[in-house]
């Protein structure tokens, strides 16, 4: 049993995708996807133990792959980190700009340095690695990237740090798709609402747990995302049935940024998730068996 894409199986055969973020997650959930489509993916992250994970996934699946353990707030990390891929492989076809973390605050109490963190994490660090991916490999080439937004369209009540560098992003992936288009770049986003992932067994707030299971509710389509709905999406932009699709973002939150709190919901199951990862395991806060 492998991973179930919708994909053909070699819709990436021949090419280098870095995926940062990969240690967990949908990050984790997108590197295995593309892998089996014969992607030579680049596991970046910053627990080596980990990546180690991933990658020892993919070796007992057949697949091969490469590590490397960086900070992406790093800029000389994220730098030389770049220049040993492209050393290694030649060059960079794809970029899953996935790396990301955040914690629930209320605005009036975060700190300056805790903004800042979030900030870095969110924007900068993937304005780095974009940055150097470009420069040093796709700019000779082309290539397509794809950075992870957040459902923070209408304010981001108790994240606002990361609502904004989300926003933030957002921009500056329709400005790269402008100024990197000359170099057959293409540069797109994706928008996750709330996503049955590892990365809600993190939250430690007591009143943030008793709220978590409840967020379906407020999904019209009444359930979270799996992580494999997620990665289908960073796939297709990736994929070349997206080469004319540039500067664009793809919501995946089950209509949950169009409810206007005013229509009254429905209970009800008739949602069927799609359940691409062999692997998923749901979260241990919503019932499930959480990530070792």
């Amino acid at each position: 049993m492998g991973y179930r894409s919708l994909f053909a199986p070699s819709a990436f055969a021949g090419r280098t995708i870095v995926v940062t973020g990969a240690g967990s997650g949908i990050g984790r959930c997108t590197a295995h996807e593309l892998a089996s489509l014969g992607a030579h993916v680049v596991l970046v992250g910053r627990k080596p133990d980990k990546l180690a994970r991933v990658a020892g996934e993919l070796s007992a699946e057949g697949y091969a792959s490469t590590q490397h353990a960086v900070d992406i707030r790093d800029e000389e990390g994220v730098r030389a980190m770049v220049a040993a891929i492209v050393s290694a492989r030649g060059r960079i076809d794809g970029l899953v700009n996935n790396a990301g973390g955040q914690f629930p605050s209320p605005l009036a109490l975060i700190s300056k340095k805790g903004f800042e963190a979030v900030v870095a994490t969110n924007l900068t660090g993937g304005f780095l690695v974009a940055r150097e991916v470009f420069t040093q490999s796709m700019c000779d080439h082309g290539g397509a990237m794809v950075n992870m937004l957040a459902d923070a369209w209408n304010g981001m009540p108790g994240m606002a740090h990361s609502g904004a560098a989300r926003a933030g992003m957002f921009n500056l992936t329709q400005t790269a798709a402008v100024e990197w288009a000359f170099a057959g770049v293409r540069v797109n986003a994706v928008a996750p609402g709330w996503v049955a992932s590892s990365g809600l067994d993190t939250y430690e707030d007591p009143r943030v747990r008793e709220l978590i299971p409840q967020l379906r509710r407020q999904v019209p389509l009444h359930r979270l995302a799996t992580e494999a709905e997620v990665s289908a999406a960073i796939v297709f932009l990736l994929s070349d049935a997206a080469a004319f699709i540039s500067g664009e973002v793809i919501r995946i939150d089950g209509a949950a940024s169009c409810n206007t709190k005013a229509f009254p919901l429905q209970e009800h199951s008739n949602s069927k998730p799609y359940e691409g990862f062999h692997l998923a395991a749901s979260p241990k806060i919503l019932g499930g068996k959480k990530e070792e």
